[in-house]
């Protein structure tokens, strides 16, 4: 594979988003892009798998797909991947190492796959192989047919490398991202999250409006790539995207800890002058002054944070509070149990597919402006 080979790249995202990150990805201009389960696939060279992961905000990792083959018994598979021209991706001073899965395939068995690939790396590359710090290469086996991939991200992508603070529970950014997009955020209008913990949907939505890249405060996998090009790279790291916003990003928290995280994180992130954090308990908040927007937050839920029984009177106040004074405002929660967001009394349009968070299934609950 050279820098100028057109290949199948995969942007892996949570079950549920796939449409959404399909939405994100057509409007930064990729092309062919389609969504599969488990993500989206477009198709470029190592230019589009190195703006990916500096540009795309919901997708977790990206993988460039090297080669995909049927295979059925683990002889096969270890001739196979010796084919494979390794030195024209991997270098052999740096280390690798191989994850499999398998699924409904006659080579069923995970690890033995894994070997068998990892070996042949070795031998006909001669780079050594570490368990903890090497390139992924990874093996995907359903249905008989093999795809190798190489994770270009490495650290997955929600690390934008300014959060150093969080709270219990967080919401990662990809995902907070998703989330602004299917709330219908464009980047144009205020944003307030009443219960912001360490900022994630306010910092996620200045970035947006700023036309900040993702990705720009972090290394990648691909750095480490025989396909690299570090001049290439800085160039394409040196295009200025960002603009002022028209709006304000706002974020409200009941603990004063909460708010100085959410500060700190905002700091860091270059977003100082576009965020506002204040210590408020729902019952306190309040519109911020000028055109309505969104209020998009992730509350306690039942087993995340707090027993359900306990908090229905929580989601109740929360409902009375924006209803009575945010006119004209959207708004969207992310909870587990639709009997906590129906307490709110807020009228919600039918809701998306539930996405899996932190060992739960979450559902964003959307509202149209509500009633003035």
């Amino acid at each position: 594979m050279t820098n100028t080979q057109d290949f199948e790249i995969f942007l892996a995202t949570l079950p549920g988003l796939e449409a959404v990150l399909h939405d994100e990805v057509r409007t930064k201009g990729f092309k062919q892009a389609r969504p599969v389960p488990g993500g989206v696939v477009i198709r470029g060279g190592w230019p589009e798998v190195w703006r990916a992961n500096l540009w795309v905000r919901g997708a977790g990792r990206v993988l460039a797909r090297l080669d995909s083959f049927r295979v059925v018994h683990l002889a096969q598979l270890d001739a196979r991947a010796r084919r494979i021209p390794w030195g024209s991706v991997l270098r052999p001073d740096l280390p690798f190492r191989v994850e499999a899965s398998c699924a409904e395939s006659r080579i069923y068995h995970s690890g033995a796959a894994a070997e068998r690939i990892e070996t042949a790396i070795r031998e006909t590359l001669g780079a050594p192989h570490a368990p903890e710090d090497g390139i992924l290469v990874r093996a995907r086996i359903e249905h008989d047919l093999c795809t190798i991939s190489i994770d270009t991200s490495g650290e997955p992508l929600h690390k934008r490398g300014y959060k150093e603070a969080v709270n219990r529970a967080p919401m990662r950014e990809t995902m907070a991202a998703l989330f602004l997009r299917q709330c219908g955020f464009d980047g144009s209008e205020p944003v307030l999250d009443p219960m912001c913990g360490s900022g994630t949907f306010v910092i996620e939505a200045a970035e947006i409006a700023a036309r900040l890249n993702p990705g720009r405060a972090r290394r990648f996998a691909f750095e480490r790539l025989a396909t690299f090009d570090a001049e290439a790279w800085e160039r394409m790291r040196a295009v200025k995207s960002a603009r002022a916003p028209a709006a304000r990003f706002h974020g409200s928290d009941r603990d004063a800890g909460a708010v100085a995280m959410s500060r700190a994180n905002a700091e860091r992130a270059g977003v100082t002058e576009f965020t506002e954090f204040r210590q408020a308990t729902i019952s306190e908040v309040a519109p911020p002054e000028g055109p309505p927007g969104l209020v998009i937050l992730n509350p306690p839920y039942g087993t995340r944070i707090g027993d359900g029984k306990q908090l229905s009177p929580l989601y109740r106040a929360l409902g009375q509070t924006l209803l009575s004074r945010f006119g004209g405002w959207r708004v969207g929660i992310v909870t587990n149990e639709p009997r906590l967001a129906h307490a709110t009394g807020l009228p919600f349009l039918p809701p998306g597919a539930p996405v899996p968070h932190g060992g739960l299934r979450v559902t964003l609950f959307r509202t149209g402006p509500l009633p003035n």
